[in-house]
Parts: structure tokens; sequence; C-alpha cells
């Protein structure tokens, strides 16, 4: 069974940059997929939306919030991932997020224009995030 899935939807909020304490950028997007058909007894367009949690990590999360905005449409590659926890009245709570390998526009419907970022050495980027926090 493979855990890998394709998203194409709009963004329901502005991209949201933080950091872990040893300097990962990360990034929460909120992901709408629409999905339309037709009744085949009443010939009525349905409609359906279903909602995604999409997480990136390092420069994917630092490239996403620069680029994306909300109502962006975007197209998410990645793994699916499932992580539990309780709450603090003691409820377990779980919930399936996909954990980005790439992400883009959709240019089905836009045209974008794309900026190559030069990547940094290992080396290179531990010294630009500790002269970041000076």
């Amino acid at each position: 069974m493979s855990t890998h899935t394709t998203v194409t939807g709009n963004l329901t909020r502005d991209p949201e940059i933080r950091y872990t304490r040893d300097g990962q950028a990360s990034v929460v997007l909120g992901i709408a997929v629409n999905r339309r058909w037709q009744d085949r007894e009443t010939h009525e367009w349905e409609e359906s939306t279903s909602f995604f949690d999409v997480v990136c990590w390092r420069d994917l999360a630092e490239h996403a919030a620069m680029s994306l905005a909300k109502g962006m449409r975007v197209m998410v590659t990645g793994r699916l991932e499932q992580r539990s926890w309780e709450t603090d009245l003691g409820e377990r709570r779980t919930k399936v997020e996909i954990v980005a390998d790439d992400v883009g526009p959709s240019l089905r419907y836009a045209t974008a224009e794309v900026h190559r970022q030069e990547r940094l050495e290992p080396a290179e980027a531990s010294s630009s995030i500790a002269s970041a926090d000076v």
C-alpha cells in the first residue's frame, strides 16, 4: 500500500512559518479540494469539498511561506502521516496530514514566475541561521 498522494486545491489561509527549537522551518497549509459531479438520476450538479492540512519542512517551508497566499490554487505531492494525541480533558484525537515532498502553483487557471533559490551548504545554512538570531 502506498501512502503517497497528490492533491490540487485552493489555500484556505496564508502560510505561517514557524521554527523548531533547533531552527528547522515548518509551515502548515490548509487546502480545500472541490469535487463536482452530475447525479445520474436527477441530472443535478452536486459538489463536495474536502479539507486537508499539509505540512512543509525546511527549504520547502520557507519557499512556500514566501510564495503562496490564501486563495491560490496549488498542487501538493507528499506522504500521508497519522498522528495521535490526548487533549487536556483526556480525549484521544487522531489526525491525518500530508507531509509535503513538493508544492507548486497550479497552472490550470493562472500563470507563475519561478525564481531559483541558491542552495546553501549545511555549514553555511547553520551559520546564516545563527547570524540571523543576533
